[in-house]
């Protein structure tokens, strides 16, 4: 059984989009928190705390932006947790303007947060029509700022 919970490096994302890479354009830069938001909305005594947390983000790099992310999340115990989001980002990629949207996953896991993220099929729009690609980040609890991969191709 695949462990979900398995914490992957800035090292380890890397390899897992080097195929992809080799075909794309790689952007590179930070990613900036603004605001966090996190509310359960579902807390039921001896069951998984879930909650839903809005997030705002500033793309700094091959990026810039804003990024409005939706995240839900569960729990397992208080240093542990899964979670999905969309978030659609305005802006410029390397230049070109527009707005797409990035399917986040990932796990919380001992005070790090592992995220993989793929931009949404015919969510581009602008001069970014056509993207696709896909990337990720690691921050620990209470980074504001981390670095941020995205292996693209506009078709």
């Amino acid at each position: 059984m695949m462990d979900l919970f398995r914490i992957r490096d800035r090292a380890e994302i890397a390899q897992m989009h080097e195929e992809q890479a080799d075909m794309s354009t790689r952007a590179t830069g930070t990613l900036e928190g603004k605001a966090w938001d996190e509310q359960p909305y579902n807390e039921t005594p001896g069951e998984l705390k879930l909650t839903r947390a809005s997030v705002r983000n500033a793309f700094h790099g091959a990026i810039e932006g804003e990024g409005t992310l939706e995240y839900l999340m569960v729990y397992t115990d208080e240093s542990r947790a899964g979670f999905v989001g969309l978030e659609r980002v305005v802006g410029r990629l390397d230049g070109r303007a527009g707005s797409f949207v990035l399917q986040h996953g990932g796990t919380f896991v001992d005070g790090a947060a592992t995220v993989t993220w793929s931009v949404l099929p015919d969510s581009g729009t602008g001069d970014l029509r056509g993207l696709r690609g896909s990337g990720g980040f690691v921050a620990q609890h209470g980074d504001t700022q981390v670095s941020y991969t995205l292996d693209y191709e506009l078709a």
